[in-house]
């Protein structure tokens, strides 16, 4: 076991209101430790480091070595790049690859999604509890939906000042903050596992210009950074049909590489079947990015078509 990950018995942290960045540093200690139990308090018997136990969020230090993971005094921890961090970040510095350990992510994507993670979710937690960035500039109107707003807001109001208010609603956020930050590694592992699947895919496709895929899963990533850019379309099979879509040219926006035909967009059934020639043909969007078929051979049917028309159009356009 790393000395690191010796057991504790006590996960320290402080009293009264709480923000997101002890939320969730406590969301990957209680999985490292579950047996240990969660003390908010100032009191500086609890606060000054000891041997069974991880101190953070409050403390006025930061000692690996002690384990104690405080942000607020002078001097405070810094990241390479000078931005600041918060417990939530040293935390993660220090327990991440564990904690993906233990959230059963192969040993081959560790670092990959640490730093996606650290970058993505961990980053501007840090910042924003340093005061280093406002959830406004998110917009006015998504202000108050970002992830710091809204664990702000599972503290108790103002007039329940009832006992152990504040730390029935730690516990209860903890739960919530516990659900962000699991969907958020599921996902990059999802996405590491997609990468993988799509690669092996483009490779077996070739110099066709549709990419058949086993189910649905992201691929626009791994179609980049393979450089195929000779892709057009993806189709793969759903629960009882098939499906094909347009490749997006960039992560915003839904300008795709190629559209489907215009003949096509919003007919379903015996309509696209007559626009389409194309007997199982089901559905295609008026946005022209998705249509759905019966079959695999309908959908490639469907597909073909498609590239056809994108490639008369396009030699047209450089005419």
């Amino acid at each position: 076991m790393e000395p690191h990950l010796t057991p504790v018995t006590h996960l320290v942290t402080h009293s009264g209101g709480f923000h997101a960045d002890e939320l969730m540093s406590s969301v990957i200690l209680t999985r490292l430790f579950p047996q240990a139990q969660i003390i908010r308090s100032r009191d500086e018997a609890w606060i000054t480091p000891a041997e069974n136990r991880i101190i953070y969020d409050v403390g006025r230090d930061y000692d690996p070595a002690k384990r104690i993971f405080d942000h607020h005094q002078r001097e405070a921890p810094l990241r390479p790049d000078g931005q600041p961090y918060s417990s939530f970040g040293l935390i993660w510095h220090h327990y991440g690859r564990d904690y993906l350990r233990a959230m059963a992510v192969p040993e081959a994507d560790l670092d990959r999604i640490h730093t996606s993670f650290d970058m993505g979710f961990v980053l501007p937690i840090d910042l924003t509890d340093n005061g280093a960035l406002s959830p406004a500039a998110a917009g006015a109107q998504l202000a108050g939906l970002t992830l710091p707003e809204l664990m702000e807001s599972l503290k108790p109001v103002f007039d329940d000042r009832g006992e152990g208010a504040d730390d029935r609603a730690f516990m209860a956020a903890l739960q919530i903050a516990r659900a962000f930050v699991e969907a958020a590694i599921r996902n990059r592992a999802a996405r590491a596992r997609a990468e993988a699947m799509v690669m092996a895919a483009i490779a077996q496709a070739g110099a066709s210009r549709v990419l058949e895929l086993p189910q649905g899963m992201p691929f626009r990533a791994a179609v980049e950074k393979a450089g195929a850019d000779h892709l057009l379309f993806v189709v793969h099979p759903r629960e009882a049909d098939w499906m094909i879509t347009g490749i997006r040219k960039a992560d915003s926006g839904f300008e795709q590489r190629a559209d489907l035909p215009l003949a096509w967009a919003g007919l379903t059934d015996a309509a696209l079947e007559a626009a389409s020639g194309v007997k199982g043909a089901r559905f295609c969007h008026n946005g022209r990015f998705i249509a759905v078929a019966e079959t695999r051979e309908a959908i490639l049917a469907m597909a073909r078509i498609a590239v056809a028309e994108a490639e008369a159009e396009a030699e047209a356009a450089s005419a």
